[in-house]
């Protein structure tokens, strides 16, 4: 199959995303709970040199954001990286990248939901975290079930409550630090304590990196969306640079006054329970401002939620629209919208939000399985790259990576190097228990349907005599 079928099948999808509305949707996925949530475990981890995870962090997602410009641009596709990597790897990786993508944002989508429900317990401790989860999946499934347009307009406004707390979230916090109209903080809590600057060490910092990547995990959405979007060729590679920048600006500087303000020791965690953002309002004196923030850090959850779901639904629809799963999940709506595989992805995410029903530990083992599933990706990503540069070396493309090969191959050994210490680390060892397991089944699920097609095809060819 040429490389213009395998993306021209995922038509039919309409294309109103402007590009507005595209840089907000990328916000949406990649702000959610792996800052205003998971930012907790990273503190707990490094304490205040997670400032230097965030930056390392950053690092990846940069390398990310420009090859999947100059592939996006290229091929505008709802599958977009799992596409790419049917394209320019082999087929059994494009199965089982969209397989494994579809799978850990199932699991980070429950995630958020279980996040949603703590942040609720803020304002209603007695009712069960499960109860909200429920909820707020089944509005969110309505709400992508309408028109990509109605999506996208939804999700701006999501996106930029958060946008707007964590820009004040800056100015507050940096006031208070320097002592604009109340008596500094200092910085004493960044070097002050014991320990320092850095009082797990360099062990300590790495592992926060494990956590901070997942920060940045949803940027991977706007290449998604190329399939929807109006004008892809030149929408697609602005937003992603837009958001990368604001997004390595709100990150850094939003954890450096999370550990400038409070001490390290009051805002990391090993069980989240609470987002650090509430507590360091709830440090703050100002009244109510811990009840704001816990309302935006909820409006946070939904928007990566919404994204999210969004993101699931277009893997499945690839998936069926290359045969890879049942013909249903590849039809679309009156408006345009795969509603059969946002409702098969939404209940898969209720299942996975059940979690928080059988244990406190909720968030970190959803996060762990997770990220297994995201850096397996990301690896996957930039290993297509790789391949096609190689085939459009003396190409004109409208985007270009700089000092390629050498930061594909540098984001290939950090997330290498991640996964192995993944392994190791006793919160979320639990992401390779569950990871290989899964990677052995999906595989095994392509090589199976290969040779049934296979045996298939003489028994049809003696048919036809």
């Amino acid at each position: 199959m040429s490389l213009d079928s395998i993306s021209e099948r995922e038509g039919g999808l309409r294309r109103s995303l402007g590009p507005t509305q595209i840089v907000m949707i990328g916000l949406g996925g990649a702000i959610g709970t792996g800052l205003f949530m998971g930012s907790g475990l990273a503190i707990g981890y490094a304490g205040p040199a997670v400032i230097l995870s965030y930056g390392l962090a950053g690092f990846v997602a940069l390398v990310m954001v420009f090859s999947l410009s100059e592939m996006a641009v290229v091929h505008p596709a709802a599958g977009s990286f799992g596409t790419y990597a049917e394209m320019y790897l082999n087929p059994w990786a494009g199965f089982v990248v969209r397989y494994t993508y579809w799978v850990g944002q199932v699991i980070a989508i429950g995630g958020e939901a279980v996040a949603a429900g703590l942040y609720m317990r803020f304002w209603y401790p007695g009712v069960p975290v499960w109860m909200w989860a429920l909820g707020f999946g089944i509005v969110l499934l309505y709400l992508n079930s309408r028109s990509v347009s109605n999506f996208g307009t939804v999700e701006s406004w999501l996106a930029l409550i958060k946008v707007a707390a964590i820009v004040l979230f800056i100015i507050l916090g940096t006031a208070g630090i320097l002592g604009l109209g109340r008596p500094a903080v200092g910085f004493h809590n960044l070097a002050g304590l014991p320990g320092g600057f850095m009082p797990q060490g360099l062990s300590g910092v790495w592992r926060a990196v494990i956590v901070s990547i997942f920060a940045f995990y949803g940027i991977e959405v706007i290449a998604v969306t190329s399939g929807e979007a109006q004008n892809p060729r030149v929408s697609i590679p602005a937003a992603l640079r837009s958001m990368l920048l604001r997004l390595f600006l709100f990150y850094v500087l939003a954890v450096g006054v999370i550990v400038t303000t409070v001490p390290w020791t009051a805002t990391g965690v090993q069980v989240v329970a609470q987002s650090p953002f509430v507590t360091v309002f709830q440090h703050s004196g100002i009244r109510h401002a811990a009840g704001i923030m816990n309302f935006v850090v909820i409006s946070a959850a939904l928007s990566s939620m919404n994204t999210n779901i969004y993101l699931c639904a277009r893997m499945l629809f690839s998936l069926s629209r290359g045969r890879y799963a049942p013909r249903l999940l590849g039809t679309l709506s009156a408006s345009g919208v795969p509603v059969a595989a946002i409702l098969t992805s939404g209940a898969c995410i209720l299942v996975a939000a059940a979690v928080s029903i059988f244990t406190p530990d909720a968030y970190a083992y959803l996060l762990g399985v997770a990220l297994f599933a995201g850096i397996l990706v990301w690896m996957f990503i930039l290993a297509s790259h790789l391949s096609f540069r190689r085939r459009h070396r003396r190409a004109q493309l409208p985007v270009r990576m700089p000092l390629f090969p050498w930061m594909q191959c540098a984001g290939l050994l950090v997330l290498a190097a991640v996964l192995v210490t993944m392994g190791l680390d006793p919160k979320l060892y639990v992401s390779w228990v569950y990871g290989i397991p899964w990677l052995l089944l999906v595989s095994g699920a392509y090589f199976l349907r290969k040779m049934r097609r296979r045996s298939a095809l003489p028994a049809q060819g003696a048919l036809n005599e």
